[in-house]
């Protein structure tokens, strides 16, 4: 459960610490104060977007810092996979920062964590219900997903998915092999050209590169053979000129010579050898390049004629004779495949009548455990809805055929008998406003049953309802808050009364600046506190005797849990 949370320069929050209840703490204070702050960085700290202008004004940098603890297994075991382990205590901090520039930056612990992957942390620590949720109860596209968490029925759901993948690809191969026999025809003659121009072509890989520095060394020929000439006749001399092969032979016999009489002259009479053998081996090095510089007209025409070649196809197939032999495999393989489509597809269509079949059986699995999830879940509301002050109430789960898609061959939506005697309709067409939140509400309940998320927040789920009803939604809060951690945002007197910690989130200003604090309120304080959100601001003996009737009631309420 969310143990501690400090928020730094969020919005009009310069500092706020704030510790929760373990039970059912409400967040209560005026409209405009910030509760929706606190939200939006507890969100933050989850990995949900965090846009820059949640930073303070004339701030730098906001940052959010959350521990958790105890840890659920789905959390601990969550954290082994990915490499990340609580501190010593069993206790897992989450802090999370924002610069100006844009530095998003997110640590579990002190090791830093991707927001994807924060914000799949964050999904099994917290469960976040905010008023959009109820709206999504008009959205019949999202009760099939709300059943299938309910029927906890991944297994069968997976099974389905890969089955019908399965299919679907097939169904896409088949598509690909059932052109038609004019556009097959058509298709095969262009390969077959392309086919036959790149084989002709007896193209070989890095043979451009070695024509192209062939090419740089003909069209230099007799430069490069002048060179060589030059070297070589300075090496080895003419007819009237010593060359320094033997000058430097004769340099090294003088000095063997007279080794014999000073010995200190052996390590020079060495180099001079060395430099002999290394002279006789240049000069024979060039003269065998005098030969390769020859200049032929035939072979400068035939290289650039093969290059001229290469490039032509380089510009038609590709960027490069790697590329070019890369397509001349796969052209032959489509080749293959329009040749044999005929037998191919005959292949395909008997393998889509398997995977139909096996496609056919996991949806008729995951219909019929929708099925009895279905009866189980309207059951289950309809207990909820009746702890609600809605006893009369009846909830269904509507079950149709569908054409098979990616979510099975179901569609389902949640209907609503609001009246006795009145025929189920959907919950677009009936519920008000004060019902979708406890309608929303009662399948949250139920929800939460099944999954091991420890802390829930509720934001104004107390939207559209008063007077009794408003005391049945503070009751179920609390009642879920025997075995969750519970956290309200409210402005209900009965849901204030009702918390076993209540936080005042208030908003002051102070040297021309706004500031919102957040406090733990107690004794008079709360007193005075769900007095305010009874009566406003004139707060009287009487108003204030209501509000300890409220608490001292929910005190009692709260023994018999």
């Amino acid at each position: 459960m969310l143990v501690f949370l400090q928020i730094e320069n969020i919005a009009v929050v310069e500092r706020a610490e704030i510790e929760p209840g373990e039970h059912f703490s409400v967040l209560t204070g005026e409209t405009g104060a910030g509760k929706s702050i606190v939200i939006d960085a507890i969100n933050a700290v989850l990995g949900e977007r965090m846009p820059r202008d949640l930073i303070r004004s004339g701030e730098t940098r906001a940052t959010v810092s959350a521990c958790f603890s105890p840890l659920a297994p789905s959390v601990t075991a969550w954290l082994e996979e990915n490499g990340y382990e609580p501190d010593e205590d069993g206790s897992l901090i989450i802090r999370r920062s924002l610069s100006a520039d844009g530095k998003n930056l997110c640590r579990v612990g002190d090791r830093p964590i991707s927001v994807s992957l924060l914000k799949s942390l964050g999904a099994l620590l917290v469960n976040i219900h905010g008023q959009h949720d109820s709206q999504q109860l008009l959205d019949e596209h999202s009760h099939l997903k709300y059943l299938d968490g309910f029927a906890a029925n991944t297994a069968i759901f997976e099974d389905y998915k890969s089955k019908y993948e399965t299919l679907r690809s097939i169904r896409r191969d088949i598509e690909k092999h059932s052109m038609g026999e004019e556009e097959k025809a058509l298709r095969a003659d262009a390969l077959r050209r392309r086919i036959d121009e790149v084989e002709s072509a007896e193209l070989e890989a890095g043979e451009e590169e070695d024509l192209t520095a062939r090419r740089s060394v003909l069209r230099n020929a007799q430069k490069l053979s002048d060179a060589v000439d030059e070297g070589f006749f300075a090496l080895y001399g003419g007819d009237d000129s010593l060359g320094a092969c033997a000058l430097v032979k004769d340099a090294a016999d003088a000095l063997a010579g007279a080794v014999i009489d000073d010995p200190s002259l052996s390590e020079l009479s060495i180099k001079l050898n060395d430099l002999k053998f290394a002279a006789e081996d240049a000069a024979e090095e060039l003269r065998d390049l005098r030969g390769s510089y020859d200049f032929s007209p035939e072979e400068a025409d035939e290289v650039e004629s093969r290059l001229e070649l290469i490039h032509g196809l380089e510009k038609r197939y590709g960027a490069s004779v790697e590329n070019i032999l890369a397509s001349l495999d796969a052209w032959k393989k489509e080749l293959e495949e329009i040749e044999f489509s005929d037998e191919a597809l005959q292949k395909l269509k008997k393998q889509e009548e398997k995977a139909l079949s096996d496609a056919k059986a996991a949806a008729d699995r995951l219909h019929k455990s929708r099925v009895v999830a279905g009866t189980a879940l309207a059951g289950a509301v309809e207990k909820e809805l009746a702890e609600l002050d809605m006893p009369r109430v009846k909830f269904e789960v509507q079950i149709d055929e569908a054409e098979m898609g990616a979510t099975g061959a179901d569609s389902v939506r949640f209907l609503i008998s609001a009246n006795p005697g009145e025929a189920a309709k959907p919950i677009s067409r009936i519920a008000s406003g004060g019902e979708l939140s406890r309608i929303m509400l009662a399948m949250k309940s139920v929800l939460v049953a099944s999954d091991e998320v420890a802390t829930l927040i509720f934001d104004e789920v107390d939207a559209g309802v008063s007077g009794r009803a408003a005391q049945r939604v503070a009751e179920k809060l609390a009642a879920i808050g025997r075995n969750r951690q519970v956290l309200c945002v409210s402005h209900l007197p009965q849901l204030a009364a009702m918390g076993d910690c209540q936080l005042l989130v208030e908003k002051n200003e102070r040297a021309g600046r706004t500031f919102t604090s957040v406090t733990t309120l107690e004794g008079e304080a709360r007193e005075r506190e769900i007095a305010r959100i009874i009566g406003g601001d004139e707060i009287t003996d009487t108003i204030l005797g209501s509000a300890r009737e409220l608490i001292d009631a929910a005190s009692r309420y709260k023994e018999k849990l």
